[in-house]
């Protein structure tokens, strides 16, 4: 089968890796100049099994009520942006329910664990560098009832497969002693993340993309996708800025610009995006730093060594789809880890540093969608929000397997 996925992140490498597994011709249309360049290029590095709770949680809608204009909230909802996602916030008010929250963990989990298992597969028959590093992530919290709600909810999910460990402030240090330097009060032990990896999203992208390359898929990249080509209620091609590609089947890999091109085609998706920030910094800024990623509950920061960088995030803002980097938030950002490591607190103006800022995809309850669309033919891989390259492998492999099963019909997602 002749199959093009439009978009090259990770998720339209990923799938374009798993498809090709299994014998169909696979053309890939990536508008940027190379795979991995777009929200694939500078996100946390962290693949989080253990971080599969939808955003969407009982509290958290008041929460983002009172952070409403705040620059320095961990999530900015701008007033600019409320016009246009008012049945966005009502279906993300509605999944913030207890109920509809675990269903939503539960299954994110599952498809966590799917992709953990298949970057191992991935790694292994492919050989591709991407700065991959396990056992080295670490939450930590300032006070022990906060260590011990996070500990709680996430050894509810220990039936289901999430392996969680939790340390004291002595426990922490042993793993990761750069934590010494931090005050008692700033530290009062955390969780360690057996399951958790590192690794650079956008080397992975590409090494993945040249190898899938060199076996016959064809990315093609610089190319404009306009419209789907859709004849007798069937997909049949793709319309380019470069002509048109004849397709048995087409896969949307688009990230946030999902909804505007299955829009026309009277698909629609609640994807809307949600920008993220992130620094990342040359490892010399501080070569005794820590050698695990560092996630910080307190000040809503994700600090994690990637090669010779570091690589610091820290914030959600919804502002539709400016990419601009705030410098507002990048210095909250900064001030945040600072307080933690004042080391780091200026790596935003070291020679080499990098300030970017990118969308994450986001579906009011956090379940990303694979499969089939109502039109023929159509299919898409989308909605993963922040946990896209902690999923891409295994939402991949799945959108593989609906095909694989497509003679059975399955139940259109979208």
């Amino acid at each position: 089968m002749r199959i093009t996925i439009l978009g090259g992140g990770v998720i339209g490498v990923a799938s374009a890796y798993w498809l090709q597994q299994q014998g169909h011709q696979v053309t890939v249309l990536e508008r940027r100049e190379g795979a991995g360049l777009e929200t694939s290029w500078g996100n946390g590095a962290i693949i989080h099994v253990s971080s599969v709770q939808p955003w969407a949680a009982p509290g958290v809608p008041m929460k983002v009520l009172k952070w409403l204009g705040q620059e320095d909230a961990p999530m900015l909802l701008r007033l600019s942006a409320l016009p246009k996602m008012w049945r966005w916030g009502l279906g993300f008010l509605l999944a913030s329910g207890a109920g509809r929250h675990k269903a939503g963990a539960l299954s994110n989990l599952e498809l966590a664990l799917l992709s953990a298992r298949s970057m191992a597969e991935i790694r292994a028959a492919t050989g591709v560098e991407y700065d991959y590093a396990g056992h080295c992530v670490i939450k930590t919290f300032a006070d022990a009832a906060t260590l011990q709600a996070a500990a709680l909810a996430h050894e509810q999910l220990a039936p289901f497969g999430l392996e969680t460990e939790r340390l004291d402030r002595a426990g922490c240090i042993a793993r990761e002693p750069v934590l010494a330097g931090v005050a008692p009060e700033a530290l009062a032990g955390g969780l360690y993340f057996p399951q958790d990896e590192v690794g650079d999203c956008n080397k992975f992208s590409q090494g993945l993309a040249a190898w899938c390359a060199a076996r016959g898929a064809d990315f093609r990249f610089g190319v404009t996708v306009r419209d789907l080509v859709v004849r007798g209620g069937r997909v049949v091609g793709v319309a380019t800025d470069q002509g048109e590609v004849e397709s048995d089947a087409v896969v949307v890999a688009l990230g946030s610009h999902a909804p505007a091109m299955l829009k026309k085609h009277g698909i629609d998706v609640p994807i809307y995006p949600v920008k993220g920030l992130s620094v990342t910094a040359p490892r010399s800024v501080w070569p005794e730093g820590p050698r695990h990623a560092i996630l910080d509950d307190a000040h809503k920061f994700a600090l994690t060594p990637l090669g010779d960088r570091y690589r610091i995030v820290g914030s959600a803002e919804v502002a539709d789809y400016d990419t601009t980097p705030s410098p507002v938030r990048i210095g909250a950002l900064m001030k945040n880890v600072g307080t933690m490591f004042p080391q780091l607190a200026r790596a935003h103006e070291a020679p080499g540093a990098v300030q970017w800022a990118g969308l994450r995809p986001m579906v009011p309850d956090g379940r990303p969608r694979i499969g089939a669309t109502r039109v023929q033919g159509l299919y898409i891989n989308g909605g993963h929000g922040h946990t896209g390259w902690t999923m891409a492998a295994g939402s991949g492999r799945r959108l593989a397997e609906v095909f694989e099963a497509r003679a059975n019909n399955p139940e259109p997602v979208a």
